[in-house]
């Protein structure tokens, strides 16, 4: 129950792996703000986690597009109603956008996909800063993807804001870090969700060959557990990742559970940031 007594937003949390970090956050003790697009959806979602939550847990749910700064600040508003307070922030809300080669895709749809997945975090995030400041304690994760570290052809509104989630986080946690609130980006695998199926629906001719190749795989396997997500998401949630702040961190790929114990030393690179790789780093001596 490493989460008791902390209260927590997550977005874009109907289905996927906001559904399994919601899941994991109750399971863990949070009390809980859920939101999406769809209503009914959310309502759903939001009475299955109720029957599960322990005395004193409450499971709220609320529909609301990210997109729509309004509704972000209703959202906050009515959190803060419900709770009191807000120790986390979860931005997990996000679509791929167009799918197709950037000359040719719909130019409304490549920019509210930026809308979505950058300009709605950045506005979350806004919202709830200075809440987090007054209570001198916050948690914000951003979910971020392979995007933000591969390029990805044909979905460049995807990669783009991807991209820039991450570059977004650690300069954000850079200027939270002396009021004790981290921000972090999690990077969740190739999950098999309903974006996955878009991408597969689309079809080679669209997706690109290689690409929609690649997904047919990780379809075939089941992609990454959505729990490993959900897990690295309720550790970063948590006290026990204090002094960890302004990183990528992969769910599969990184040694995250033991993290805390290198919190210090973590602190003092790069380490998980995205940064320019120059001929030297290659073992070029171009720049010499």
């Amino acid at each position: 129950m490493r989460l008791a007594g902390r209260y927590a937003i997550i977005t874009g949390a109907s289905q996927g792996l906001g559904e399994a970090i919601a899941t994991r956050f109750v399971a863990d003790g949070a009390s809980v703000m859920l939101c999406a697009r769809s209503e009914d959806t959310i309502t759903q979602v939001g009475q299955r986690l109720g029957q599960t939550a322990a005395a004193g847990q409450r499971v709220v749910t609320r529909r609301a597009d990210v997109s729509d700064p309004a509704q972000i600040d209703d959202l906050v508003h009515a959190t803060m109603c419900e709770f009191g307070r807000i120790d986390i922030l979860v931005n997990n809300a996000g679509i791929y956008g167009p799918i197709g080669p950037t000359h040719e895709i719909d130019w409304d749809e490549w920019v509210e996909a930026i809308g979505i997945n950058l300009l709605g975090l950045v506005r979350a995030c806004r919202a709830v800063t200075t809440i987090m400041i007054g209570q001198a304690h916050g948690r914000i994760l951003n979910i971020s993807g392979g995007g933000a570290t591969n390029p990805l052809p044909r979905l460049t509104s995807y990669a783009a804001s991807k991209a820039a989630v991450v570059r977004f986080t650690e300069s954000l946690a850079l200027e939270l870090a002396e009021y004790g609130i981290t921000v972090n980006a999690i990077a969740p695998g190739a999950l098999a969700t309903r974006m996955t199926q878009q991408l597969l629906d689309a079809g080679p001719a669209q997706a690109g060959e290689q690409l929609h190749q690649r997904i047919q795989k990780i379809a075939q396997k089941g992609g990454t557990p959505l729990s490993l997500g959900a897990e690295l998401a309720a550790y970063l949630a948590s006290d026990e990742s204090a002094g960890i702040t302004g990183r990528l961190i992969a769910a599969q790929w990184d040694p995250w559970h033991s993290l805390h114990e290198r919190a210090a030393e973590l602190e003092a690179t790069d380490i998980y940031t995205l940064r320019r790789i120059v001929p030297s780093d290659r073992g070029r001596d171009w720049d010499a």
